[in-house]
């Protein structure tokens, strides 16, 4: 009798600064090549992996999650120890669990925590710069923050959607845009049921503008109103970006939310 394959999902962190993003390339290394091979010599069968994100060149993650189908003996359990002979550092497999046949990580959940990080202050810090957007100038935090309030809710992101990318619904809710600021450390928590290709970076660009006096909340809204890419800035380094947690019941969603903005949604 042939076994039925189990669905695996395993929970992932990566430095991304030496990969070419989380998508396999043909040219490139990748995080999902990495995990595919690690996972392909543990099973010794092929194995394909599936991400929730498709995170950026250079973009890191704390929170990727990722399923595969795979036959084999192996306790699930013992997945994230096994994976560590076969991984480079900069790649961990933090978590693995079997999930219902039909789960997939990309169509059930409910929503994306990221958070874009920068250092501003008057010389860098050597220790942060592969994590952050290093901005010598002063930010105006506030200022910031009355932006961020302008993304909150329903609409059309097409003005910070990035170029050479496949057509998506432009219409998105963020259910929190948060910043937070301690000491020379500023983070744009970004909580949303969905994010276009540069999206995150893009509005990371944006709220740095505003910061630095470029243009107004005004104008920030006529951007987002505007549905221009060609009205916004420049996209953010992706060193910066994190993807933090995928969300997959709208009960941790609102404690995240809840977490970070002091209000439930």
């Amino acid at each position: 009798m042939v076994s039925m394959k189990k669905n695996i999902c395993l929970i992932v962190a990566y430095d991304g600064t030496d990969f070419h993003g989380f998508q396999r390339q043909t040219n490139a290394s990748s995080i999902q090549q990495y995990i595919e091979e690690a996972l392909t010599r543990i099973f010794q069968e092929p194995i394909t992996v599936y991400g929730a994100a498709r995170t950026d060149a250079g973009v890191h993650a704390r929170g990727q999650v990722v399923n595969f189908y795979a036959s084999g003996s192996i306790p699930v359990d013992k997945i994230p120890y096994a994976m560590k002979a076969y991984l480079p550092p900069t790649i961990a497999v933090l978590q693995a669990r079997e999930m219902a046949s039909h789960f997939s990580v990309r169509h059930d959940n409910c929503g994306k925590h990221y958070c874009y990080r920068i250092v501003n202050r008057a010389v860098p810090d050597p220790f942060q710069l592969r994590y952050s957007w290093f901005i010598r100038k002063p930010l105006d935090v506030e200022a910031m923050r009355q932006g961020a309030n302008i993304l909150l809710g329903t609409h059309d992101f097409s003005a910070f959607e990035g170029k050479n990318t496949t057509p998506m619904n432009p219409i998105k809710t963020m259910y929190a845009v948060q910043i937070q600021k301690n000491r020379d450390n500023v983070e744009i928590h970004v909580i949303g049921d969905g994010f276009l290709y540069h999206m995150v970076r893009n509005m990371a660009g944006g709220l740095a503008d505003i910061g630095l006096h470029r243009f107004t909340t005004i104008h920030f809204r006529r951007i987002l109103k505007g549905l221009d890419r060609k009205k916004l800035g420049a996209t953010a380094p992706a060193g910066g970006l994190c993807l933090e947690e995928v969300f997959y019941t709208e009960a941790r969603r609102r404690c995240v939310v809840r977490d970070i903005t002091g209000a439930s949604m």
